[in-house]
């Protein structure tokens, strides 16, 4: 943008502030501002026009430094707009697309503004690729596809981080472009995650767009549609995109914050009464196009595993789906704490196989009925055999869902493992040597191209899951030969 002077000279329009109240400042003298304008102080510094009055301008503030009364305005006659690059993989950018990770400038930049009419249904398509995480439970039992809207919600410190880093890592291995908000946390917390991905050596394909709590309240409500912004550009170039926003809570609790110092009506539990508006016209410009898709997993934090508090259902209505962290599953120990029964996926199924649709409604099917029998011998029933076997069974799967952080595991891999456990090859092995052997024929799948050549062409030979089953049993030496060769 130009600076205070050529504004002036242009549009010829001088204000002056008369008040700051925290991240909004009033400012008289501008009468012909219109909303979401940029406007820039005589000190440098920009800001956005959220309301107008008859005496005054209501002006978000998006500088670091305060601002004081008597400070001179002009308006700059352009909508709020940010510098996109392809130079921006690889870094570490706040809101207003400047680097924060000690690098160079960007150079080959074009602008795009931040809010942006979502596509209609037009340029849409259907979803029929599938978004392997990596993460077996959700692989088989929640499944995602490419362009699909999946809210991750639970409490705080149950593993949802890890999570959407393993999908992340899943995705730059295949290619896709990956974008991290990081909305409002602390700034040990966005270093970390910013080196934990150059350690993985996946940061050339990723983009961190991050605000900090120490950033001023505009900044941070900013930041999920600058992140929009940047996965579209990427997006209209016909690459797939994954962008997580994390998290819209803290999100909606800024923008509760800047409604309420600007005297907005409050709502239910304080929010405003557009709190819905501004998020739907967030998440509806993902999906799935005719040129390219953007994967949004926007996170949302429960308290004590309640999942009927107001942002987090507002966020359940406008998403495919919701991915469940469980408190209590993480204090059994289980990793990832995942609940199947509390988990949806509304359009997942439709891009999967018939083999691996197949195998999810079993999965599921398996999974209730494992529950109600752990419930029915609660009150100390005596087990027959058949419940004896649906419990042995229970706790084999229980174990083959745990799975270690970083550990991404290719969907194959996963459907091999389980038609292994149906057809019997591990029923008399402990927990122990399961997860171990599990984890061989894991390692021999992903290093050995022979190997994974063999069990991609047999598990393509099945169209339904039982058949598998079969062929396992046929050729069990497929899995038994590589644990023997490993011992």
């Amino acid at each position: 943008m130009k600076d205070f002077n050529y504004y002036l000279e242009t549009i010829g329009e001088i204000g002056f502030v008369e008040e700051v109240v925290y991240a909004i400042a009033y400012v008289s003298g501008l009468p012909n501002a219109h909303p979401d304008e940029v406007v820039i102080f005589e000190t440098g510094e920009i800001g956005e026009v959220i309301s107008l009055s008859q005496d005054n301008v209501e002006i978000l503030l998006l500088s670091r430094n305060p601002t004081r009364v008597g400070t001179k305005v002009v308006r700059t006659g352009e909508l709020f707009q940010i510098p996109i690059s392809d130079e921006m993989l690889g870094r570490l950018i706040d809101p207003l697309g400047n680097p924060i990770d000690g690098a160079k400038q960007f150079k080959n930049v074009s602008k795009a503004p931040i809010d942006m009419q979502p596509h209609g249904i037009i340029g849409r398509e259907s979803i029929k690729k599938p978004f392997e995480t990596g993460v077996t439970i959700v692989d088989l039992v929640i499944p995602l596809g490419k362009g699909q809207r999946e809210l991750v919600i639970g409490d705080r410190k149950t593993g949802k981080t890890q999570f959407l880093l393993d999908c992340l890592l899943s995705q730059a291995a295949k290619g896709s472009i990956c974008i991290y908000a990081v909305i409002g946390q602390r700034l040990l917390d966005i270093r970390g995650r910013h080196e934990y991905l150059i350690q993985k050596k996946v940061m050339d394909k990723c983009i961190m767009v991050a605000s900090s709590s120490s950033d001023p309240a505009g900044l941070v409500y900013l930041t999920p549609y600058v992140a929009m912004s940047i996965a579209e550009h990427f997006r209209d170039k016909g690459m797939d995109v994954l962008l997580i926003l994390d998290d819209m809570t803290s999100h909606a609790r800024y923008y509760r914050e800047i409604s309420l110092l600007a005297k907005r009506f409050p709502g239910r539990s304080s929010y405003p009464g557009d709190i819905f508006y501004i998020h739907a016209k967030l998440i509806e410009r993902a999906g799935n196009f005719k040129k390219g898709s953007i994967t949004c997993l926007p996170v949302a934090e429960s308290i004590m595993g309640d999942l009927t508090g107001y942002i987090q259902t507002n966020l359940m209505a406008m998403t495919d789906g919701h991915i469940f962290f469980d408190i209590e599953l993480f204090n059994q120990g289980k990793r990832p704490s995942i609940h199947p029964g509390l988990s949806v996926t509304r359009v997942g199924h439709q891009a999967q196989t018939p083999l691996q649709q197949d195998l999810s409604q079993v999965l599921s099917n398996f999974l209730v009925k494992y529950s109600e029998m752990q419930q029915f011998m609660h009150f100390g029933a005596e087990a027959g055999e058949n419940v004896k076997r649906v419990l042995q069974l229970g706790e084999k799967i229980d174990a083959f869902f745990n799975q270690l952080p970083d550990q991404i595991i290719p969907i194959n891999a996963n459907i091999l493992l389980a038609a292994g456990l149906w057809a019997g090859l591990w029923n008399e092995v402990t927990v122990t040597d399961l997860k171990r052997e599990t984890e061989q024929v894991i390692l021999a799948y992903q290093t050995e191209e022979a190997y994974r050549s063999q069990i991609d062409s047999l598990i393509n030979s099945s169209n339904i899951f039982d058949q598998l089953v079969t062929n396992i049993k046929q050729n069990n030496k497929i899995i038994i030969d590589k644990l023997n060769r490993s011992k």
